[in-house]
């Protein structure tokens, strides 16, 4: 199913022609040697691009249209028209002069029996250049000397001629294009994703940019040892793949990883995301829901009408909600991928989704907040100790959480673990930790949390008792803080576990420590307090549960956080 949606996605793009063709790639190239009609080296001369990271304008390799790559192992195999120093001249800084010298031989003896018999000024001009140049005497090489370090660190190198860049000629274009055709020594069979029989590829081209994995590229289709060789087939001939599928699949995947506006990095995975039709709006939408754009009224208005079901205009074109969109979780596996996750649906289903999930954990925020919600990532932040070395949540929470929410299904209860600790080490309960708690107990239903304290502010009128307890603990903080501002230990940070585990032993004690409070302050404020505290009260009774269990703990953090935010927002107003 991954394949075929990937096919689909190149096949979209192809028509468009927004992506290579079969046996063209896109690769990032750094210098162009220039060779005259004889073939001799005249200049070497840059083709990188200025491109900003972070503060800092650097300059980076430029992508261009090229024969596609080999796959590369522990072999030697050189690409057609372009690769690194140690093919084209035979000259690198890698201390292995046996190896080099194979590379640069390999890299002859490709070119010389693919240009062979080309009728093209540019065909002739390369194979001179591969007769005549010898490696020993590059270090002299005037042309070499501006760009020597640079040339020898592995940046890739292009050929241009009198007649433009080699890789530009039509008639060696045609060459490649044959040579393509019919290459590959797998068998003929028939193809799992197109249903074409024909030549099926033993090794899949690579896969780059996937976070963690080898920057040479891993493969998504790969089998390695005798239990996974069914009936003898070895290689990638377990999963038959024709010549056509292998590359489609691999492009359009390297060509989604490249992207580095839509590419995500959800815990330990490297998330890309499509529609079938190949339209980049589609992205640029479903990524606008993941930031901060989406705060903007127009963005929000188009994806209230595609929950709905209605087509909206954006970015000067059509989206339409039944179009089909694949989300696609890839994880490092040494040189292998491991897929965390995959889902397919429609656009508008997603959005509608997301957008309930918004919804869940829409309540009170802080002023400084600038977002009506916490993010995927804020969520998975309040999981973890922020203070720790390692501040990264757990992968399996992070897939378990995106696929939760693009799904409607049930909140991981790792979530709601992982909230729990936090707020029990740091006694702390932030805006994202109360809006996971919301969210959780509207989804994950559970009759200990109703939903009367699930509400975005402050319920005054709810008469559950761990939310009235939760409440009831903020207020005495408040009187202890008015008591004694600047004190170093609150009730909070001796008290607050405790107190919403086993709260008929603790809040007798709380309680009668307020009213030793209450008598440092003044007749207004003590007036005012004594206010809140007879309300709670008798919505309590006289009597405290004994123990409360986890949900009911839930509640009760709710109705701390509801009340202290109430009482901030009252500060603001005055």
């Amino acid at each position: 199913m991954i394949l075929q949606a990937l096919t689909e996605y190149y096949q979209a793009l192809e028509t468009r022609g927004e992506i290579a063709a079969p046996g063209w790639g896109e690769s990032r190239i750094s210098f162009a040697l220039s060779i005259d009609s004889a073939g001799d080296l005249k200049r070497v001369f840059s083709v990188q691009t200025e491109q900003v990271k972070g503060k800092k304008t650097v300059a980076a390799p430029q992508l261009m249209k090229l024969p596609a790559p080999v796959k590369k192992t522990s072999g030697v195999l050189s690409n057609f028209l372009w690769e690194n120093s140690s093919y084209l001249l035979g000259v690198d800084n890698k201390g292995k002069p046996q190896r080099t010298r194979e590379c640069f031989a390999a890299c002859k003896t490709l070119h010389a029996s693919l240009l062979e018999g080309v009728d093209s000024p540019a065909a002739r001009a390369v194979l001179s250049f591969f007769r005549a140049w010898q490696p020993e005497k590059a270090r002299e090489h005037p042309a070499l000397a501006e760009h020597w370090d640079e040339i020898l660190s592995g940046s890739n190198l292009v050929f241009y001629t009198e007649q433009g860049y080699a890789h530009a000629d039509p008639a060696i274009q045609q060459a490649w294009n044959a040579h393509y055709s019919a290459a590959g020594d797998g068998p003929r069979g028939l193809c799992l994703v197109t249903g074409d029989f024909g030549p099926v590829e033993y090794v899949h081209p690579a896969i780059k940019n996937v976070a963690g994995a080898q920057s040479s590229g891993a493969a998504l289709v790969s089998f390695n040892a005798p239990a996974f060789c069914s009936y003898g087939k070895e290689q990638s001939l377990n999963a038959p793949t024709g010549k056509y599928a292998a590359f489609a699949y691999t492009t359009a995947l390297n060509h989604l990883l490249a992207d580095r506006d839509h590419v995500w990095r959800i815990g330990d995975a490297t998330v890309v995301f499509w529609a079938k039709s190949g339209q980049a709006s589609y992205q640029d939408l479903f990524d606008g829901m993941f930031s901060p754009t989406y705060e903007e009224k127009d963005l929000r208005q188009m994806v209230a009408q595609l929950s709905k079901g209605h087509s909206v205009l954006y970015d000067e074109a059509l989206l339409d909600p039944n179009m089909d969109f694949y989300i696609l979780g890839l994880s490092p596996n040494a040189a292998r991928l491991s897929v965390r996750f995959f889902l397919r649906n429609t656009f508008g289903a997603f959005i509608k989704n997301m957008e309930a999930h918004r919804e869940r954990l829409r309540i009170v925020r802080p002023a400084y907040e600038k977002f009506e919600v916490p993010s995927l990532k804020a969520l998975l932040d309040a999981t973890v100790n922020q203070k720790s070395k390692d501040k990264q949540a757990s992968p399996e929470l992070a897939g378990e959480m995106l696929r939760a929410i693009l799904n409607d299904t049930r909140y991981p209860t790792l979530l709601l673990n992982g909230v729990v600790l936090r707020i029990r080490a740091e006694h702390q309960v932030t805006w994202a930790r109360a809006a996971i708690l919301k969210a959780y107990y509207l989804k994950n239903h559970n009759s200990d949390v109703p939903k009367e304290v699930l509400t975005v502010s402050l319920n005054t009128d709810s008469a559950n008792v761990p939310y009235n307890l939760g409440r009831l603990f903020s207020v005495l903080e408040a009187i202890q803080s008015s008591a004694n501002p600047g004190i170093n230990a609150t009730i909070k940070d001796k008290y607050f576990n405790s107190a919403s585990a086993t709260p008929a032993v603790i809040f007798p004690v709380l309680l009668n420590l307020a009213q030793k409070h209450l008598k440092k302050l003044d007749g207004g404020l003590r007036t005012y307090y004594d206010k809140q505290l007879t309300d709670l009260l008798s919505k309590l009774g006289e009597t405290y549960p004994s123990r409360m269990n986890l949900p009911q703990q839930g509640s009760f953090q709710l109705g701390y956080y509801h009340q202290t935010q109430a009482r901030y927002e009252k500060k603001e107003v005055k």
